[in-house]
């Protein structure tokens, strides 16, 4: 029987021969006579995670509207990258997956419990991916939001790495289970766990179902946008606009209904026109 070279992971897992890879360069402000040219290298991936997580913020917009989130590549590009909109785990993973594999890198999907709500126990509803270089494999996250990782993470017992001021580490747990962590000034913080199990695009697409439809989904009935910056991280849910600052300084200020697009615009890049403004100023006053 001759095995599907799509499910070994070799190509065409996450449509990458479909992207518009100079578009999406373009998208994230990424210049190859500037930056260099891309490669299936270390270098690459650190630089266009980096870049990516700068230029595309993390929203449930959509979700909050009550529309579908299409996860084929056709769709992501011109959400993404063409409207220059966000997205949330699911579409930002996915694209970028798209784009790892276009340039060559080989991608897994992975899913986790998101840990940084505190002792609850949440499903597995959270996408990232890990990523083999030179035979070493990287947790690449750009759908995590305002508190997930600047640049990929080494997948080793004990990694820790400094990111513009930012530490992250891991952690192996029994059964292999995998924790991304943060350090805060309170000390070591889980962001989330996950099993060295490879998901793949079907798998997303049933996670996406969850937490797009679902009456205990948190993305359903509230505004969250966030953006996890190099000197500030912001995060506005609901009415709050929280700021964390690299040196652990915090801020916090109310978005009422009529700041809402205009912060959108400021804070995150956003630019809604007049039915999404319309759409969303209705969620964000009954989500007060």
């Amino acid at each position: 029987m001759t095995e599907d070279p799509a499910l070994e992971g070799e190509s065409g897992l996450w449509s990458g021969e479909e992207l518009d890879l100079d578009a999406y360069l373009a998208r994230i402000g990424y210049d190859a006579r500037r930056d260099g040219d891309v490669a299936a290298d270390l270098r690459t991936l650190t630089a266009l995670h980096r870049a990516h997580v700068a230029a595309i913020p993390f929203e449930n917009l959509d979700v909050a509207l009550g529309r579908n989130i299409p996860l084929d590549l056709k769709s992501l590009q011109a959400k993404l990258v063409d409207r220059r909109r966000g997205g949330y785990c699911y579409e930002q993973n996915s694209l970028f997956a798209a784009v790892l594999e276009r340039i060559g890198f080989q991608v897994a999907g992975r899913g986790a419990r998101n840990r940084s709500r505190g002792a609850t126990l949440p499903p597995i509803t959270h996408a990232l991916l890990v990523v083999t270089v030179g035979g070493e494999e990287w947790l690449a996250d750009v759908g995590f939001g305002w508190q997930g990782p600047l640049e990929p993470v080494p997948l080793r017992d004990g990694a820790r790495v400094d990111q513009s001021g930012w530490t992250f580490g891991i952690t192996v747990e029994d059964e292999g289970i995998h924790v991304l962590r943060s350090l805060r000034p309170e000390g070591w913080t889980d962001l989330y766990a996950f099993s060295p199990q490879s998901l793949y695009p079907g798998d997303f697409l049933v996670m996406n179902h969850y937490s797009s439809s679902h009456p205990l989904s948190r993305f359903l009935g509230q505004v969250v946008v966030q953006r996890p910056g190099a000197d500030v991280r912001a995060s506005l849910l609901r009415r709050r606009l929280s700021t964390l600052h690299v040196d652990g300084t915090t801020g916090e200020r109310s978005v009422g209904v009529p700041e809402l697009s205009e912060s959108l615009r400021v804070e995150f890049g956003i630019e809604l026109d007049d039915e999404e403004r319309a759409g969303l100023e209705r969620v964000h006053a009954a989500g007060a």
